[in-house]
């Protein structure tokens, strides 16, 4: 088909507004969601420095808002059917994004369909601890001692189809032991819980659990990615004490709803990554136990779909679902 002058001009003219708006933006506060609640969580504490820290380079406030429920998928659902201007960011984590649509059957997002990955923030590093009245010090007598205790044990997790829930399913299938699952609204709840004893093992960010095992308040087992963490450099890992290859880390990045325009993205893209490689912020990172990750859009996007297809086939295997 030949494009006449009169087309390219026409075409020119529809693309102009998007432009226009693209180089303003943005012009208005920038409301950046995190779908948990407020606490000293990893996810919280991070993407609440975030949001503080892109204030000036973009000339706007970042205001932070918690909206929890369901796993994350509440919070979510409402960043995915906000408007595409880019005012309205997820603070994305691996539950909400690559578990949750295995476990909750109506979910109201697709996540490759609905979000636009913007830029990679950090990886967050997991722990398995247990109440310190459970005769365990290690993975061995821990994974022994629930075999001698069948579905007696109970675990605390963050939610259903949380991370720290697929954490624990996955240290379950691996060990070939069963142990009965205690959900709460929150990782927050579900460590003071443990803490308090009503629950005798939980999977938890490294961030969470660090103060609460140098307090003695719990007890750490093993931390869950392939390399030690240098919060907690004496904990063995898991695969260090015999579940070979099991890493387990929660990435937490940044995604808008979908169609936003390029020209918005890539504006937050650079801003973001620019903070996530600043020597402060990455000081700041590394302090709350977790590593700085910045990646492309393009990246981004790859971590997410691995994670979905692993994520899924062990949904799958333990039938796990939400009630």
């Amino acid at each position: 088909m030949r494009v006449t002058r009169n087309m390219m001009a026409a075409i020119a003219l529809c693309a102009a507004p998007a432009i226009a708006g693209a180089q303003s933006y943005p012009s208005k506060p920038i409301r950046m969601v995190l779908p948990y609640p407020a606490g000293t969580s990893v996810n919280d504490v991070l993407g609440r420095a975030l949001a503080q820290r892109l204030s000036t380079p973009l000339g706007q406030q970042v205001i932070f808002d918690n909206r929890a429920g369901a796993a994350g998928t509440i919070g979510s659902d409402m960043v995915a059917k906000s408007p595409p201007d880019g005012y309205t960011l997820l603070v994305g984590v691996t539950g909400a994004l690559t578990i949750a649509p295995y476990v909750y059957p109506k979910l109201g997002y697709d996540t490759l369909r609905d979000f636009a990955p913007v830029a990679m923030v950090a990886l967050a590093p997991y722990i398995i601890v247990v109440h310190p009245s459970v005769p365990a010090k290690n993975m061995k007598e821990l994974i022994a001692l629930a075999k001698s205790r069948p579905g007696e044990l109970r675990f605390a997790s963050a939610g259903v189809g949380s991370t720290p829930h697929l954490c624990t399913e996955l240290f379950l299938s691996q060990a070939g032991i069963k142990m009965l699952h205690i959900p709460y609204k929150g990782g927050t709840p579900a460590m003071v819980d443990t803490i308090a004893g009503h629950t005798e093992v939980l999977c938890t960010s490294v961030t969470n659990a660090a103060p609460f095992i140098k307090a003695g308040k719990i007890r750490g087992i093993g931390v869950t990615p392939i390399k030690r963490s240098p919060v907690l450099p004496d904990l063995p890992t898991m695969d260090e004490q015999g579940l070979k290859g099991f890493n387990v880390s929660q990435w937490l990045g940044i995604v808008a709803p979908a169609k936003t325009p390029q020209p918005v993205l890539q504006r937050l893209h650079q801003e973001i990554t620019r903070v996530v490689n600043s020597a402060e912020y990455v000081k700041f990172i590394r302090a709350q136990g977790a590593e700085p990750a910045p990646m492309s859009p393009e990246e981004f996007t790859d971590v997410i779909r691995t994670d979905l297809a692993r994520w899924g086939k062990l949904v799958k295997a333990v039938k796990v679902t939400a009630n």
